[in-house]
């Protein structure tokens, strides 16, 4: 897609702004090695080799001295070098080098750009001045480590990232919300709502569950099955590994390899543990003939895959190495698809809309000019893809094109969801499957006793139950509706001689299912209900001498503040339908 002026102008600034933050770099640390430094979203980085570590500490005095730097009205200028010049230029710079030795191999153009007493090994573009940067509307964000050109097996380098924009307002919103969103960081409220742990001992990438986040996760599994149940799914199950020979067969052993945790039994049968779930599903379709008649098979199927991700690609719950999927294949006949297609749709709208998500579409398509990526010939991908426009076009609805983006078995529809930040994130899909029911020979016997060849739908609502919580922990800020809630109402007495109608409430409370906790340490007033708002509890029920005389209690809510005396079994009652209803935000008092 063609840029217009304004993103133009913004890239060549950013662009523009890494190469005076390498030039601030080496005149602080002159035997600096540097490797690169491109744009990314909202702003830039680059890579330096440094003599001595570099922290986030160090940032201010860079980002003055690029600020100064932009205020000099350095001119960029362009220019293509030979290959023996290139070498000439960047002998003594073995990043660069490297760089310059492919670009070679490859028969690429080789050009350099020149500002000041500086000269970089880039592709462009740049502004023709630093006069064209705005020096107020960028920052020098943070320091980070990354492996030289992604590889582990490299060394590690010093990242400094930084963002830009045209204006210093747009900045300011940005770094507004960026705060925001280190606020809601799903690592940082994990902890402090003792929802899930790491451990060294057990390895990176590997959630462990506390009871609470155990208890969360399970209510949102048993959501979607109650979803998926109502529409006639059944459950299945599998085991966690398989031989080598299931992914030969489906294509994953060659597209995977390098994802897979394989090993050898004792007896030297190669195994795996599995990535994905769909070659298991198709084995049970393939246990018995089916008749038309017994179609559509639903299989849904909540369990863990495991995938061997890069050290530095994991990050918190967002890319972890031990996923839980709560997945679902049907296996049905073409005419069938459509049908299926609209009760997952359902499914997902239900779901997301629940928790305040505004859903948009984007339809994930083949690379025609590149099928080799993918199973299957042209003309089965042509038919699937249509399957997908033709369903996007009864709900009449809109999606975004995606060429390149399917998955290598088949085209699938991804649903993004707007979080309360403005943050658009890839969570549920649908995939069309026509090419794993050919490589497994799946079919049906139709109405003329013939072998008929069906077609299998992948389905996944929260995808990555681990990826769907990080999202939904920062949507929320940790503030989960009541009935996701670990705990859904505190019991606050106001002094300890208040204790025993607690206990009265309490097995009240308990006897209609209702999670809670007790306050009864011997805290300050002010206290306890500060301890219950930092567990983010939905309801506080707080009662002394003159509500056990009128047996009420003073009800205060999280998202509503003081809501005031109701009659406990009023507050039972109102709060068990939320709970049944599974409303997104407390209503029982609402106007």
């Amino acid at each position: 897609m063609k840029k217009n002026s304004a993103e133009d102008a913004i890239f060549k600034a950013r662009h523009s702004l890494s190469h005076l933050l390498a030039i601030a770099v080496l005149e602080a640390h002159p035997k600096t090695k540097l490797a690169i430094g491109p744009v990314i979203e909202n702003g830039f980085y680059y890579d330096f080799d440094l003599p001595t570590p570099l922290s986030d500490a160090d940032l201010p005095a860079l980002e003055k001295r690029v600020r100064e730097l932009v205020k000099e009205k350095i001119a960029f200028k362009k220019s293509e070098l030979t290959s023996a010049g290139a070498k000439k230029l960047f002998k003594q710079a073995p990043y660069k080098l490297e760089l310059v030795q492919e670009l070679i191999k490859n028969k690429k153009k080789i050009t350099e750009y020149t500002s000041g007493a500086f000269t970089d090994l880039c592709l462009g573009p740049h502004v023709k001045s630093t006069s064209e940067i705005n020096p107020d509307a960028f920052k020098l964000t943070h320091v980070a480590g990354a492996y030289w050109r992604g590889d582990e097996k490299n060394k590690m380098l010093t990242r400094i990232y930084g963002v830009a924009f045209a204006t210093k307002k747009e900045l300011d919103e940005y770094l507004a919300l960026q705060e925001e969103a280190r606020k809601r960081d799903h690592k940082k409220l994990g902890v402090e709502l003792d929802l899930f742990t790491f451990s060294p001992l057990v390895g990176s990438g590997l959630p462990l569950w506390t009871p609470k986040g155990s208890l969360v996760r399970n209510l949102l599994d048993d959501f979607v099955w109650k979803l998926r149940k109502d529409r006639g799914y059944e459950q299945v199950d599998i085991p966690h590994l398989t031989k080598k020979d299931l992914y030969e067969k489906s294509g994953h052993w060659d597209k995977f390899k390098d994802e897979l945790f394989r090993f050898k039994t004792r007896e030297g049968h190669e195994f795996a543990l599995k990535p994905m779930n769909c070659p298991h599903h198709t084995q049970i379709y393939a246990r018995k003939p089916h008749s038309y008649r017994d179609l559509p098979q639903r299989y849904a199927n909540t369990t863990k895959v495991y995938r061997d991700e890069q050290s530095g690609e994991i990050g918190g719950l967002s890319r972890v190495r031990s996923i839980t999927q709560d997945d679902a294949h049907v296996f049905c006949r073409k005419n069938q698809v459509k049908e299926e297609m609209g009760k997952i749709w359902d499914i997902i709208q239900i779901f997301y809309e629940g928790f305040g998500f505004k859903l948009t579409l984007r339809l994930s398509l083949s690379d025609p000019k590149n099928m080799k990526a993918y199973i299957g010939d042209a003309e089965v991908w042509k038919e699937s893809e249509k399957q997908l426009r033709d369903l996007v076009r009864s709900r009449k609805a809109s999606a975004i094109e995606a060429p390149g983006e399917a998955a290598f078995y088949g085209p699938k529809l991804d649903f993004i969801a707007k979080d309360s930040l403005g943050r658009e994130w890839q969570v549920a899909t649908i995939q069309l499957d026509m090419n794993m029911p050919e490589r497994f020979n799946l079919v049906c016997t139709n109405e003329k006793g013939k072998d008929e060849r069906i077609v299998m739908i992948h389905a996944a609502i929260m995808g990555s139950i681990e990826r769907f919580l990080a999202v939904l922990i920062e949507h929320l800020a940790g503030s989960f509706p009541t009935w996701l809630s670990p705990l859904q109402v505190a019991l606050i007495p106001i002094s300890d001689k208040h204790i025993s109608y607690a206990m009265d409430l309490q097995q009240e409370l308990e006897g209609s299912g209702i999670r809670m906790k007790l306050f009864s340490d011997n805290e300050t007033l002010g206290k306890r209900i500060r301890q219950a708002e930092l567990e983010k509890i939905p309801y506080m029920l707080v009662f002394g001498d003159k509500e056990i005389e009128k047996n009420v209690v003073n009800v205060r809510s999280y998202h509503k503040d003081q809501l005031g005396e109701q009659k406990i079994d009023t507050f039972v009652q109102f709060l068990s339908e939320e709970i049944r209803l599974r409303k997104n935000q407390p209503t029982a008092w609402e106007e």
